[in-house]
């Protein structure tokens, strides 16, 4: 039986950050399942279900290059929390919503002006970086959007999203980035789909 997430019910470790931007934002997070990587339809398993950063991942599946458009940001000390839409740059349509937090103090002062500036996606800034990193997701989730994820996406409907609990940690084994990673239906279909 999958684990759901309710509002009420803590769960950090699977939903964290998602779980903290709703609750600093005084919303009820959306209703939201663990589900096994087998349960996830085509395409979205195979955009999900690796150890690669999602960036890279996205942009070959839509055949074309990806920026952020930043929904909200609050920094806590070195800790920067943004929650962001990924969209194409040739039609600007979205192709992920995330939230994460990024630990800027493991990062090199020209990746922290990348991430500050709020256009380069993370995985972008790591390779052009050559930031050593490795990638693990930690959870595949269910989610049934709230009016934000739908505005977001920019889904008519409800409809059942997937997405994925991912940690991005350094060559010592240090978090630079935990994510929370949806997807519209479809992954937003790829290029010429």
């Amino acid at each position: 039986m999958p684990e759901t997430r309710e509002a009420g019910v803590e769960c950090r470790d699977w939903l964290f950050p998602l779980d903290e931007f709703y609750r600093r934002e005084g919303r009820a997070l959306p209703r939201v399942e663990r589900v096994r990587p087998e349960a996830i339809p085509e395409p979205e398993r195979s955009l999900l279900v690796h150890d690669n950063d999602m960036t890279p991942t996205l942009e070959a599946f839509h055949g074309g290059d990806i920026h952020i458009e930043v929904w909200g940001r609050e920094v806590q000390g070195s800790d920067y929390f943004r929650e962001v839409v990924l969209r194409l740059d040739r039609d600007q349509r979205p192709v992920e919503f995330g939230v994460n937090r990024i630990h800027l103090d493991r990062f090199g002062s020209r990746e922290r002006r990348l991430i500050l500036d709020e256009y380069v996606p993370l995985g972008r800034i790591l390779h052009l970086g050559r930031v050593p990193h490795r990638g693990g997701p930690r959870a595949f989730l269910k989610v049934w959007p709230d009016d934000l994820m739908r505005r977001a996406l920019g889904l008519a409907g409800p409809v059942a999203l997937y997405g994925r609990r991912n940690t991005i940690v350094n060559a010592a084994g240090e978090p630079l980035s935990e994510i929370v990673e949806i997807l519209p239906p479809g992954a937003g279909r790829a290029a010429g789909g």
